[in-house]
């Protein structure tokens, strides 16, 4: 199946939502929220909905947790440069594969939009066995951002990971 020949299908994938704060409760989440919104508006469901604080074992085992019945999960929080933002140092180092371009992608839109302090996001993407997760700034509008190019590329990715060789 060729490229264009597979972006004509559609999945609806199982999406799972990790919130990393140590100040939002779901009541006040409107990072959440919004992911919650996008991922049904595109035709996903959303498969678990977790707040952790901004620490690593609790990031881990929520992401875990998760990838056990989702095909995808987005963490939103943590993805700054403050002592606090461990999301990255977290997942990262567990990624089979990387996908800089994702962050890459973010921080280009990011910076048309807010300016140089899109340098400051370490937003990113990778795959763990076959689940693919987002890494994003926790942000409302960083959300919003993200949820528009996730969304434009999930099912592509969804695919490629899962293809037989």
């Amino acid at each position: 199946m060729g490229h264009r020949e597979h972006k004509r299908h559609h999945y609806s994938l199982k999406i799972g939502i990790i919130t990393v704060s140590s100040t939002r409760g779901e009541n006040d989440d409107l990072s959440g929220k919004i992911l919650k919104e996008a991922i049904g508006e595109n035709g996903h469901v959303t498969s678990g909905y977790l707040i952790v604080k901004d620490d690593k074992l609790k990031i881990l085992r929520a992401l875990f947790n998760l990838l056990d019945t989702c095909d995808a999960v987005i963490v939103n929080g943590g993805t700054g440069i403050s002592k606090k933002d461990v999301t990255y140092d977290s997942i990262v180092p567990v990624f089979d594969k990387e996908l800089q371009g994702f962050g890459e992608i973010f921080r280009m839109v990011s910076y048309q939009e807010i300016g140089t302090p899109a340098m400051m996001s370490r937003a990113t993407a990778g795959v763990i066995g076959d689940k693919i997760v987002f890494l994003t700034p926790g942000s409302p509008n960083a959300v919003r951002t993200a949820s528009e190019i996730i969304f434009k590329e999930i099912e592509h990715m969804w695919y490629e990971v899962h293809k037989e060789i």
